[in-house]
């Protein structure tokens, strides 16, 4: 099979595209067809991320295909459409994964828009539902909306009947954010006072920040009475503090969502989140955004995209 190996940790030049062993038939097989780039991706490349892993490894954590063969007792059959996770890596053509980690597909969902499901909707269903515990009727402020979380967050959004507002760098992006469904967009400059001019004053229930850096006092300043920031990520760069006493002045809260961490401490949740996003998908409630398709080949650009902050919506990468 060909798979992408990263050889040295140089950023994405350390990719090379090689041909590899199929891995054993233990567990799940699955023939892929796509795969999720997600930021953690690009860090792992960098050697920034809290992971480490040996090298060489294949990079990636999901991706989409059809089962080859599993076992009777999974519930699974060959041929069946499937997105996957696996931590050990799915930039290549062949994984074989527990069956836990295996989520089967309602046949709304295209196989591309498969590969980038399971990272950003189950990181934002983890965020909004288990964090923030969000409730009909809240509003949502959603920095970098327009990137993969971002779109998916304002996806859930839609359909949990949560008001959304979008806050992007550039017109490029608002477009996009405007197609997800937000229901307003802001641009940076300036959100802060748009976000309360929207609210009339009050502020939003719950943010999402995925960015950091120095937006993260004015997203506890957004706030409203008992509000919740959710910290998702630094795509920003610079991992913000916070002066503890704001949290007092209008009882509001800082929370982490950590959902791979999540994961390795109560694996059963992955079935339980998939389970519960399942028949949205399949009524058409909860719409799986169609990504940006690169080639095996052009993983590095993918990750550049990231990078230099150009890329909007998923990323994926097709593996055929």
């Amino acid at each position: 099979m060909r798979a992408l190996q990263l050889i040295e940790l140089t950023g994405p030049s350390g990719l090379r595209l090689v041909e590899a062993d199929e891995p054993s038939a233990d567990g799940v097989v699955v023939d892929l067809v796509a795969a999720g780039v997600s930021f953690p991706d690009l860090l792992q490349t960098q050697g920034f991320y809290q992971v480490k892993r040996p090298l060489p490894f294949v990079p990636g954590a999901e991706a989409a295909g059809v089962v080859r063969s599993a076992p009777p007792e999974s519930g699974l059959r060959a041929g069946q459409r499937v997105a996957v996770l696996s931590f050990e890596g799915t930039w290549q053509q062949v994984v074989a994964v527990a069956p836990e980690r295996v989520l089967p597909l309602p046949d709304t969902v295209s196989p591309a828009a498969a590969a980038g499901l399971p990272v950003n909707y189950l990181t934002g269903h983890f965020a909004l539902r288990r964090r923030a515990k969000a409730e009909a009727g809240e509003t949502v402020l959603v920095h970098g909306a327009a990137g993969g979380v971002g779109v998916a967050a304002l996806h859930l959004c839609r359909a949990w009947d949560l008001r959304s507002v979008a806050v992007v760098s550039d017109a490029r992006k608002a477009e996009v954010a405007a197609a997800a469904g937000a229901d307003h967009v802001l641009l940076v400059d300036g959100w802060l006072d748009e976000a309360r001019r929207w609210t009339g004053g009050r502020g939003v229930d719950i943010v999402l920040d995925p960015v950091g850096g120095d937006r993260f006092t004015d997203s506890l300043r957004s706030l409203a009475p008992e509000g919740r920031l959710v910290v998702l990520g630094f795509t920003g760069g610079s991992i913000p503090t916070v002066k503890v006493n704001r949290l007092l002045l209008n009882n509001t809260s800082v929370l982490g969502a950590g959902w791979g961490e999540m994961l390795r401490q109560e694996p059963a949740s992955l079935r339980r989140q998939w389970d519960e996003l399942y028949p949205l998908l399949e009524h058409g409630t909860l719409t799986a955004a169609e990504p940006t398709v690169y080639p095996m080949a052009e993983a590095a650009d993918a990750l550049g995209a990231l990078a230099d902050r150009t890329a909007t919506g998923k990323l994926v990468l097709d593996l055929r």
